[in-house]
């Protein structure tokens, strides 16, 4: 199933809206949301900016609970997760909506337009991954943050049937809703779109120093990796990149950084990124992180581990398909370091 096959998803079960986790009452009837930091005042019968939280009578409600766009079984390297389970599928499922208005988007009919759903029950999430052989659920293709309720509770049905729960996201969530999300998660994909706070304004709309934030808060409590989508002309300098491997390596220098590249979409015109700036970008970061790798490109040269201390290949890749496997008990096959692979 995919966004594809947009009659599959047009006949759509009647959903009641259901409660939303963190808001507080306002004044006059209004309500102001406490999810994300743009912290939505909304009075009766608005919608807040991510198009799944609305006032219904004075309360806030989930309008976009168990409402997805697409259903897809992805390579876990599709995500990009590249050290988490391997040669790994793992169900992947997505919302209508986001908190950011990217003038980049490359998701943008299922991000920032109204585009067809079909509710499906945790519980049916679950059984279809259960059936499908995957392991887990990946909350992706748009912004499952805004997704909260809707995620929290598949992520507690699917942890209970030995599934895991992976979050590919914009990092943008307040503290409390995130501190209560991150036990129920096993990895997170966080995309850092520039260390520009200008660039988060301006392009993105919203904040840099939020997202940081919750990088920081992420790692240590679940496997992190990142991606960071190069766009010539805007995010693409040495200093962009420098300070980046810093911030990282600063946390930990074995977390993975994707570089992706960008091609036009949306209301963005930028030529799409040389492959030079990819590997400048690359050349720049792995002077202090131990794997970094390039996206959305022909070669598959930019996409194998290497173990971090003998940097011999320990996972081959061509494309999203994993060729071959040299670990052991998280271990290099060939000089026993520590891997840094979960899963493998």
């Amino acid at each position: 199933m995919g966004t594809s096959n947009r009659s599959f998803f047009m006949a759509c079960a009647k959903v009641d809206y259901y409660p939303a986790a963190h808001w507080r009452r306002g004044t006059k009837g209004g309500v102001e949301c406490r999810l994300c930091p743009f912290n939505c005042v909304l009075f009766e019968g608005k919608t807040g900016i991510c198009k799944g939280k609305k006032n219904i009578g004075g309360e806030l409600k989930a309008i976009n609970y168990g409402l997805t766009t697409s259903m897809n079984m992805d390579p876990i390297e599709k995500k990009p997760l590249y050290h988490f389970f391997p040669g790994s599928r793992i169900l992947s499922i997505g919302p209508n909506g986001c908190n950011l208005k990217c003038n980049f988007c490359q998701n943008y009919n299922i991000s920032q337009e109204d585009y067809p759903t079909r509710f499906f029950s945790p519980e049916e999430v679950v059984n279809f991954a259960l059936s499908r052989g995957s392991i887990g659920i990946a909350y992706t293709y748009t912004e499952p943050l805004i997704w909260f309720e809707y995620v929290l509770d598949c992520s507690k049905a699917a942890r209970a049937k030995g599934l895991v729960n992976v979050l590919v996201t914009n990092g943008v969530i307040n503290p409390d809703p995130l501190d209560e999300l991150i036990p129920w998660i096993d990895a997170m994909n966080i995309d850092i779109k520039s260390m520009d706070g200008r660039f988060y304004k301006k392009i993105c709309k919203g904040s840099l120093d939020v997202v940081l934030d919750n990088v920081r808060r992420a790692v240590g409590s679940v496997h992190v990796e990142i991606t960071n989508l190069v766009i010539s002309g805007l995010n693409d300098s040495d200093d962009m990149f420098f300070k980046l491997t810093d911030f990282l390596a600063g946390l930990d220098p074995l977390i993975p950084l994707h570089f992706s590249r960008y091609h036009p979409d949306y209301q963005q015109t930028a030529p799409p990124t040389p492959l030079e700036t990819l590997e400048r970008a690359s050349a720049i970061a792995s002077k202090k992180l131990k794997h970094v790798f390039i996206g959305n490109i022909a070669s598959d040269n930019a996409n194998q581990t290497l173990c971090p201390k003998c940097r011999k290949v320990i996972i081959e890749r061509s494309g999203y398909t994993v060729d071959k496997v040299e670990i052991e008990n998280g271990k290099c096959g060939f000089c026993g370091a520590e891997s840094g692979v979960i899963g493998a």
